[in-house]
């Protein structure tokens, strides 16, 4: 995949031999079906936490032509903005046109990276409030892992709340271990605030899997369970903001759930009081 530069005195740096390539520095591996993974930033990249921006490889030689097409996948950012580093958080599909070759990556490896982020899970699209829910669904947790790191998350809430939904026990790995290390990160605490962890409350669910706390997060909303655990009110839209990301049918029936409460969708030109992540699916 990579093409060799002959070296010389003049000239002795490494040429991409992909279009926008970045090299993978880490990956992780977490179950036979997540893993993440980090690379390098291109030096003119800016965004906003909760963006997601196209990364892929190139395909297959087509055998007629000779040639090959870069497969592009959006993927959600999950580093802050001020992060040095890329990091993504994906799903392994062994049948699947990119996965299927991404889930191999190695530290040195080459991938595309198209720097142009975009997306509507961005405190721009948010009115202000006093609560923020991050309500997500296997790897859709990768841009609030974004935005857990972000110091503006919180300067504008008194409180911080990430609902994680996954089949396994072990697909919560990667939302818990980031959520352990935030609350110990001696320079997250230099740049938010010493106390900045107690706002966040995390609330991780199986439906498969026997863990801790069973159940769909629409059905614990739906029941009131949820917020009895957590003891707090019921969703309101004076102070609550909401922030989705998961698969089709969790979106769409949490979007009916936060409308039912008065909440509504927002968007980068209209700021309102919940955004969903449309390009993501799980």
């Amino acid at each position: 995949m990579t093409e060799q530069t002959p070296v010389t005195e003049e000239k002795s740096a490494k040429v991409p031999a992909l279009p926008d390539a970045q090299t993978v520095t880490e990956v992780k591996h977490y179950t036979d079906r997540l893993f993440s993974f980090r690379c390098t930033r291109p030096s003119t990249l800016r965004f906003r936490s909760g963006e997601f921006v196209m990364i892929g490889l190139m395909g297959d030689v087509n055998p007629k032509t000779g040639k090959q097409k870069p497969l592009l996948r959006a993927y959600s950012i999950a580093s802050p903005a001020w992060d040095d580093e890329m990091e993504f958080y994906s799903i392994k599909v062994q049948d699947g046109p990119l996965t299927s070759k991404l889930q191999h990556i190695k530290v040195g490896d080459e991938i595309i990276l198209r720097p142009k982020p975009v997306g509507t899970l961005v405190h721009d699209a948010l009115i202000p409030g006093k609560r923020i829910w991050f309500f997500a669904t296997g790897t859709g947790f990768a841009p609030f892992a974004s935005l857990l790191r972000e110091p503006q998350t919180y300067e504008d809430y008194d409180e911080v709340i990430i609902t994680h939904t996954c089949r396994e026990v072990g697909e919560l790995t990667y939302g818990r271990d980031l959520i352990e290390s935030i609350r110990n990160d001696e320079m997250l605490a230099e740049l938010m605030g010493e106390d900045f962890h107690k706002k966040i409350r995390y609330y991780p669910t199986t439906t498969r899997e026997e863990s801790a706390k069973m159940g769909r997060i629409t059905d614990l909303i739906r029941s009131g369970e949820l917020f009895e655990d957590l003891e707090i009110d019921p969703l309101n839209p004076e102070s609550d903001r909401a922030m989705i990301c998961g698969n089709l049918a969790f979106n769409l029936e949490l979007k009916e759930l936060l409308e039912d409460a008065g909440l509504e969708e927002g968007a980068n030109s209209k700021p309102a009081q919940y955004v969903v992540e449309k390009a993501f699916l799980d």
